[in-house]
């Protein structure tokens, strides 16, 4: 599948994802969006605030993937390690970025830009800003790594500028049907037989759970639009088989 798209990995880095205290809502909206852009997201991990894993996985990572996107760490306090660590995978100096750090000293009143602030203008040398809307506090991109604020909005404002800039392949299309009272179980082999016949998709079976009733979606994906359009019809039918209803699109909710 996706043969001829580029692949994406995502590192959510931070402790307070790890413990629980914070649910990371980044990664569904990075998901939907790379997919848009025909740059399938393949990969995520989510790694703690400790110098010597987030250098290990960046390197790792980078040399995997041809986009590895960053959220967390990035602020002013001491476990805030993303940059400092992205400019020692690299092998060069963390240091100030000129223009970050000059638009970030007027966006303060005297005296206020202080050390705490400064981290967040300091970074690996020949780094690029990634601009936001809602923050003086820009991110960065060396090389094939993509770094951005862990708060969700930020990070999407970061997003949406970085968006355009891009390069991905042909968008990644879906079509779904859902079907009440239908358990995997019973569709598992035919649905494996479905997806023989249409080796360029993924294709999917999703469980749920509703007061209406229970059942299962089943989702193609792929850039083969006609494929994916054409293996739900045979999934459709398969369901009618069965002597359930099927319902097009995934269950609401």
């Amino acid at each position: 599948m996706e043969a001829g798209n580029p692949t994406a990995c995502l590192l959510v880095i931070g402790n307070e994802v790890l413990s629980g205290r914070t649910q990371d809502a980044n990664i569904r909206f990075l998901a939907v969006k790379l997919g848009e852009r025909g740059i399938p997201l393949r990969e995520v991990r989510v790694i703690p605030d400790i110098a010597a894993t987030i250098i290990k996985t960046v390197n790792e990572t980078r040399a995997m993937f041809d986009y590895v996107f960053t959220t967390g760490g990035i602020g002013p306090t001491h476990d805030d390690l993303t940059s400092e660590c992205v400019a020692a995978a690299f092998g060069v100096p963390w240091e100030p970025h000129p223009e970050a750090w000059s638009r970030m000293e007027r966006s303060y009143k005297p005296g206020e830009f202080n050390a705490a602030r400064q981290r967040m203008a300091t970074m690996p040398r020949g780094a690029t800003l990634i601009d936001n809307a809602l923050s003086v506090a820009p991110g960065f991109q060396i090389g094939n790594v993509y770094v951005m604020a862990g708060v969700p909005r930020v990070m999407q404002s970061m997003f949406e500028w970085l968006a355009p800039r891009l390069q991905g392949g042909p968008r990644i299309e879906q079509r779904a049907v859902h079907a009440v009272g239908l358990p995997e179980g019973v569709i598992a082999e035919g649905l494996g037989a479905i997806q023989a016949r249409y080796p360029q998709l993924d294709l999917g079976s999703y469980p749920f759970y509703r007061p209406g009733g229970n059942g299962v979606a089943l989702v193609a994906k792929g850039t083969d639009v006609a494929a994916a359009e054409a293996a739900i019809a045979e999934v459709t039918a398969m369901i009618t088989g069965f002597g359930k209803a099927p319902i097009p699109g995934e269950p609401e909710g």
